[in-house]
């Protein structure tokens, strides 16, 4: 019988698969593809760090092409939060996780929607998108500028919320130069269709979805699964799978599922220091954060204004935070760092500023609070 797994065994996984043991030599591309995503509603910093904690070699020109090129856009995904995804993953998963942006828009815009029915999707809101669409494919057009002009139509509707359930109703990317490195700009929306010349996957493979997960996140529970998506019922998606997938358990008797041939390291194997970026995907896509979020360090982490800060990884496990300012590389320790771990902070901080144009910046250890 295979021993139960441990959270630091269950990191150590997680952690290869995120290529954070070793850094990988995939393309930004293929990186990105393989996360699923980067969660990205902080523009643009967020992305280019994650895939420079990731990958070697990675400069920010090469996710800037593929931005520019329309190889990657940035769209409401998962959780219905910004994710920057490949152009071919952006026609795939919207479709998929419609049902995340309907449960949004019902729990979050109903009372401030009067004009629309939204339990009739073929109704009122299918109006709204065919208006909306013809609005931002003639011209990429940002929230505020779209309200007012569906509010036309639907005088008893906020403008702010007819522009949210057109987001909800439609697969709107950010075009350039929203997120591009180093420059930015507003968050001006236009269909993914006319912005890719192409249609979204007329069915997509959700069984596809959870091994993808699995893949670049497992092992992981069903609660996981859905943390990460925002998507309901996976259950009946992960008996479905058989024997496409094998089932283990943790030391608190929770039943776990992985792709068999996935990378499962012993828990003994060394975790060099890593810089997360703000709002990575590791820190927000499990139910069970512990495996390398310890719970008393949350609340320092994840804000109560929804902000995630960057983190220090530390053995496998989030041990402070950091932030960049000015030039300067700013650590705040949650706890006295280990021997010989100083040094690693102070490599991946020079990593950090060397990348941001700052080579000449200066890391700063704080004193732990």
């Amino acid at each position: 019988m295979t021993a139960p797994l441990t959270a630091r065994t269950l990191g150590r996984a997680l952690l290869a698969r995120q290529h954070l043991l070793e850094r990988s030599t995939l393309d930004a591309a293929a990186m990105v593809r393989h996360l699923v995503g980067l969660q990205a509603q902080a523009a643009p910093e967020p992305p280019y760090l994650g895939l420079l904690s990731r990958t070697e070699g990675f400069r920010p020109e090469q996710l800037t092409t593929l931005l520019e090129e329309r190889a990657a856009v940035r769209i409401a995904l998962q959780r219905g939060t910004i994710h920057l995804v490949t152009a071919e993953d952006c026609l795939t998963l919207r479709p998929l996780l419609q049902p995340v942006h309907d449960r949004w828009l019902r729990t979050s815009y109903a009372k401030r929607l009067p004009d629309l029915d939204l339990a009739d999707p073929a109704g009122d809101l299918a109006g709204l998108a065919d208006r909306a669409r013809t609005l931002v494919d003639a011209e990429p057009l940002t929230f505020q500028q779209l309200g007012p002009l569906l509010a036309a139509a639907y005088p008893a509707s906020e403008p702010a919320a007819l522009a949210q359930a057109a987001r909800c109703a439609l697969p709107l990317v950010q075009v350039p130069p929203r997120g591009l490195w180093g420059r930015g700009g507003p968050a001006a929306h236009t269909t993914a269709e006319h912005w890719l010349g192409r249609p979204l996957d007329p069915a997509p493979a959700l069984d596809g979805l959870v091994l993808r997960y699995l893949a670049a996140f497992g092992p992981a529970t069903a609660a996981d699964v859905q943390k990460w998506s925002g998507l309901t019922r996976i259950g009946p998606v992960l008996t479905r799978l058989g024997d496409r997938l094998v089932r283990l358990r943790d030391d608190r008797g929770r039943t776990l599922y992985d792709l068999p041939e996935a990378p499962r390291p012993d828990a003994s194997v060394p975790a060099p220091v890593r810089l997360l970026a703000p709002f990575d995907n590791l820190l927000l896509s499990h139910a069970d954060r512990s495996r390398i979020l310890p719970e008393e360090y949350r609340t320092r982490v994840m804000t109560v204004n929804g902000i995630v800060l960057g983190t220090v990884l530390v053995d496998g496990l989030v041990a402070g935070s950091w932030k960049a300012e000015d030039g300067v590389l700013t650590v705040r320790p949650f706890a006295p760092l280990p021997r010989g771990a100083r040094a690693g902070v102070e490599e991946e901080a020079a990593r950090v500023l060397a990348f941001a144009g700052a080579a000449d910046g200066r890391t700063l250890i704080a004193p732990v609070e």
